[in-house]
């Protein structure tokens, strides 16, 4: 099931969506359920209603419907992993722009890499990224899996993390990487305004076999990255059984699951992102995220 949010008739809504028929069916929560209702609250109270969830009638043309992110505000900070594909991994500690491993031996991480992004760098797919150019004209896009937790949990064992999965969605963690590189950390240069595209929905975790799935992105129609979440050095439950040991996941945070080779940094000289471009990531069944750069 595909569960979007979108701006129809003037407000802010959940829909379901169907990408091959290119039409919504927006969802009227039922009367027990308090408004305002968006995406966090349908992931709680989703065993409660997702018996109820039908395409009804003849819906709306997705062209006449904005599509929003899938949870346009996240309660809290986008969880995200470092260095999660091999050939990245080592593509990113030859770039000079890695302050985690001290040489080529550290390119492979013992254990995931953590670090968050502000709800605020949340844009929905078709909004522009917007270079700082006071603050920074190196900007490197990253295509990324996201998670969305479902069942709440602390120290969730890696066998019964798939439990707590509600879904998953399409992440571009645009990047500053000379802010990245100057303070020797990740949050500043990752945090910057319109800097997470998300979306263009949430697909329930049974349509997605993360076996084998194509994860490939784009820069005005040149093919960057093209890999496969099996490719993964840190599969999900590992990341979700490693993150809910230091703290609670809850419904509707999400995690960046890491990018695949092929970002910019990756290229000499490098290929930053430039006023004019368009960044296209997909993820084989689940959708397709396209945002225009804008300075």
């Amino acid at each position: 099931m595909k569960l979007a949010t979108i701006r129809w008739e003037g407000r802010a809504q959940l829909a379901l969506a169907d990408a091959e028929a290119g039409r919504v069916w927006p969802v009227a929560p039922p009367a027990w359920v308090p408004t305002p209702f968006d995406m966090v609250d349908l992931i709680r109270a989703w065993r409660d209603l997702r018996q109820e969830l039908r395409p009804r009638g003849d819906g709306v043309p997705l062209s006449q419907v904005e599509l929003l992110a899938p949870i346009p505000r996240p309660p809290r900070n986008v969880l995200c992993v470092g260095k999660n594909y091999h050939e990245h991994a080592h593509e990113f500690t030859r770039s000079g722009f890695d302050s985690s491993a001290a040489s080529a031996q550290d390119a492979i991480p013992e254990h995931p890499i953590i670090f968050t992004k502000a709800p605020e760098t949340v844009i929905p797919t078709g909004a522009a990224i917007r270079i700082p150019h006071a603050l920074s004209d190196q900007i490197d896009y990253e295509a990324e899996l996201a998670v969305v937790i479902g069942r709440p949990g602390r120290d969730i064992p890696a066998d019964a993390a798939m439990d707590h999965v509600f879904g998953y969605t399409v992440a571009n963690d645009v990047t500053a990487r000379d802010v990245q590189g100057r303070h020797r950390q990740w949050f500043l240069g990752k945090s910057i305004e319109t800097f997470c595209p998300l979306g263009p929905w949430i697909v329930t975790a049974d349509e997605v076999d993360l076996s084998d799935t194509a994860v490939r992105c784009w820069v005005n129609g040149e093919l960057r990255q093209n890999a496969n979440t099996r490719d993964l050095i840190f599969d999900v439950p590992t990341l979700v059984a490693v993150i809910s040991r230091s703290m609670a996941l809850l419904p509707g945070d999400m995690i960046l699951t890491g990018t695949p080779a092929g970002v910019g940094i990756g290229f000499d000289p490098p290929k930053y992102l430039r006023p004019g471009d368009r960044v296209t990531v997909e993820i084989a069944g689940i959708g397709i995220l396209e945002n225009p750069v804008e300075g």
